[in-house]
This record gives structure tokens, sequence and C-alpha cells, in this order.
């Protein structure tokens, strides 16, 4: 028999972090939960789902004197019990999925709401991210109007697909069909008219097609089961766009509830505007009432970007310790794939984080951006592939944006000229310090006189 190394230290035995903690697994038509055996003759109870028998669940974690629970995130079935919880004092602990994978034969609806109040009650979980809940309504109301512009992207397509059936080629002349001079013509087309010519002179004078080039697009088969299709595309297309108006007066309300500060950014770099932004109220400044700072500033980051974000994580970033832990939680850091003291991948994980996501979207539009973060993003592209290229500036963003939150500072662009230099200051240090290290000693060279 080996003898243990003395000088390796022993493995310090599990204590009992949370005594009251209990499990709760989560189901569509009922919940299992489990409380520690010393506190009910029947530690393991079924609930249904039902809002009294929630009370009911409630009322007996009280009597059993639990204060922590910890609950796997399915589907949204574990919102309505999570705010109950919540509201009635609870500490909630909603813990992925994926970080909770039973060992071989524990799998059952009673045993995993066991197994949950095993770990939790020796601090082996841990919850997961959640704003508080003004910001959650915010949340709720940007995701919503996401699934609403995806809706209305849908309806584009589908005129589309009916100009093609009736080899309608307005989509090879027209940059966007839902743009004013496709509506327009649709609308005139829908209301009866045929004339090419006349469709023509709806276009807008900076269209680049000529006049021709659009009228000869506009002769096709109109059959009519096919412009039964484009107007009910229309008609969806139009009441797509009047809940987008309702659901970003309901935006502009919520953000005017969330205002801690007073006051309107200041001008900066005049930037193109997003398509996607809402019309009806001024975005930036709302933006700026709630968080203190311009995040627009930011390069690559327009209202859409600072919108999505801002309402996934909200303005305080008390949460995240520093801003590596913020980048972990986007999942943007590299992987931490290391046996035997050896890197094996750093890849990062995938996710469905919506803010990561628009943070990524942000990082690809520097590709053209003369600025310190675009010429950041185009060296990266040089170095690597794309997608980690991609990845890696929206690091950067993520950064920034901590940056901004948490010390109320704004981001001020120093150039790509700036950007090159201090690359080069820093490529001309390591050469040097290569060449001392190899005896060597670099010599500058005159530039090559400019011709006359």
């Amino acid at each position: 028999m080996t003898q243990r190394n003395r000088s390796t230290p022993r493995p310090s035995p599990l204590t009992l972090t949370h005594p009251n903690a209990a499990g709760i697994d989560i189901g569509s038509a009922s919940h299992f939960v489990a409380v520690p055996p010393d506190r009910d003759d029947e530690p393991v109870r079924e609930f249904r789902s039902f809002t009294a028998e929630l009370h009911r669940l409630a009322d007996w974690l009280t009597a059993c004197g639990v204060d922590t629970v910890a609950m796997e995130s399915t589907g949204v079935y574990w919102i309505p019990l999570f705010e109950l919880l919540d509201a009635r004092g609870f500490t909630v602990l909603l813990v992925n999925a994926r970080h909770v994978k039973n060992v071989t034969g524990r799998k059952s609806d009673v045993l995993d709401c066991q197994w949950l109040q095993q770990l939790l009650s020796y601090g082996l979980l841990r919850g997961a991210f959640r704003p508080g809940d003004a910001v959650c309504v915010l949340r709720a109301l940007v995701r919503q109007r996401g699934a609403i512009l995806r809706s209305q992207s849908r309806c584009v397509q589908h005129m589309q697909k009916a100009l093609v059936q009736m080899n309608i080629q307005l989509a090879t002349v027209l940059a966007d069909v839902a743009g004013a001079s496709g509506q327009a013509i649709l609308r005139a087309i829908v209301a009866g008219e045929r004339d090419g010519h006349q469709l023509a002179a709806l276009a807008d004078v900076r269209v680049k097609a000529s006049a021709e080039e659009i009228a000869a697009s506009l002769q096709g088969h109109w059959r009519a089961e096919h412009l039964f299709a484009l107007r009910q595309a229309l008609d969806a297309f139009d009441f797509c766009g009047q809940q987008l108006t309702e659901c970003d007066r309901e935006i502009e309300a919520q953000l005017q509830r969330l205002q801690v500060h007073e006051g309107k950014p200041a001008k900066g770099k005049k930037r193109s505007k997003s398509r996607n932004a809402p019309k009806t109220f001024d975005l930036r400044a709302r933006l700026f009432q709630m968080c203190g700072v311009d995040l627009t500033r930011i390069d690559g980051v327009d209202v859409t970007t600072a919108l999505v974000v801002v309402s996934e994580v909200g303005a305080d970033m008390s949460k995240f310790p520093s801003d590596k832990h913020f980048s972990s939680w986007l999942n943007l850091c590299p992987g931490t794939k290391i046996t035997g003291g050896k890197v094996m991948s750093g890849r990062t994980k995938r996710t469905a984080n919506r803010a990561t996501q628009a943070l990524k979207l942000a990082a690809a539009a520097l590709r053209t951006s003369q600025s310190a973060l675009g010429a950041y993003y185009r060296r990266l592209c040089a170095r690597m592939d794309k997608p980690k290229a991609v990845t890696a500036a929206a690091h950067k963003l993520a950064r920034l944006i901590y940056a901004m939150l948490t010390k109320g500072e704004e981001y001020t662009d120093q150039g790509q000229a700036y950007y090159e230099e201090r690359y080069r200051q820093r490529v001309i240090a390591n050469l040097n310090r290569r060449a001392q290290q190899l005896g060597l000693q670099l010599a500058p060279i005159a530039p090559p006189p400019t011709p006359a």
C-alpha cells in the first residue's frame, strides 16, 4: 500500500452550507418538491401547476422552515413558481439543467428533486443571473419586439415569393421591396394598377435604376391566386407594423420608469440610423437617461444593439465583479479545456444569449469602420478566421460596455491611425527584445526620399 504524501493537502469534507434548502423538479402539469428528511414525515410531495396549488406549495415550504430553493430552468414552466416564491421571500436559485446531470440510476421525477436538494444543501449549485423585475419587463417587451420584426420579415419574403411567381422582378431593380418605393408600387399593384410606366413613376428619385428598367421588371403574369397571396402578405406586413408601434409605445413607457439620469447625450460622430430602431421616440436619449452613458459612442454599437444588451442585463453591473465575469456570462471568453497541464481547446461555448448575438453582429459591422475598433477587428481577421475574430471583437465590445456602465465614463475613439501607431510600437518593442536575446541590435533605415 502506498503511503500518502504529507505535503499533499487532504481534501476538505463537504459541509452543510444550506441546511434549510429545498429542491423542485419543474414540470408542465405538476412539480415535485423535496425538503430535508427531518422536516416532514413526507419529505417529497407533488403539487399541481395550478395557482392555488403553487400557494399551497409555498405554505408547505414555510411550514418546513425552508429559506432557499433550487429549481431547473425547464422551458417557461418555472416562471410562475419562481415569481411566486421570490415574492414570498424565498431565496430562489435558477440552475442550468446541464449543470445538474444526475449519476446513472438517479433519473426519475422524485429523485431529481431530492438530488437538487442535496446539491444545494452542500453548496454545489449556483443560481443563474436574472435582472431585476423592472428590467425583466423591459426584456420581455424587447424580445416581443424582436419576434414581431421576424414575423414582418417573413411577410416580406411572402411578398417576394408572390412577385417571383408572377415573374415580377421588382427585387432585381430595388434594393428592398419593403422600402418606400417598393411599398408604393406594391400597394398600387394591389389596388389594380398594371401599367409598368405608371408603377415606375411611383419610385423615389433616389432609386438608381431607371424608369425603363423598373417598368420592364414589372411586366409579368398577373394571376389572381398570386395577387391574392400578395394582398394577404401586404396586409400581414401592415398588421405587424401596427403591433410594432404598440410595442414601441410600451418600451418607451418602461424606459421612462427606469429613468435615473437627466439630460440628453452629447452630439458625437454622425452615424447612420438603424432601420429597425423605433420611429416614435428617441431611443438613444431614453437609453442615456437609463444608463447615464451613451453606449452608441462605441463604434459598431447602434441603438438597437444597445437596447438588446441593456434589456438583457440592465444598467446595474454589481452582480458581475469584473469585466471577466461579465464576458464569461456572455460566453465570449476563451474556453479552458486543459488536461495534463496542456491546453486542449480554447473554443468558446455555444450560447443562445441574445446580448451575445447582438454584440457579435455589432462586431461584424466593424469591417469597414475607420476607427480604432475597426482596425483592431481587421487585424484579428488577418491573424485568424472570421468567426474567431468576430468573437474576439465582441469580447472587446463587452468589456467596453462594462467599463462604461460601471465607471460612468464616455467612450472616446482614438482613431485608426492611433491604433496602427500603437501596434507598430508594440511590434518594434518585441523585435528589439528578440534581437537582444540573440545578441543583435536593430538599426532603423532612412525612409526613401519622396519624388519631386
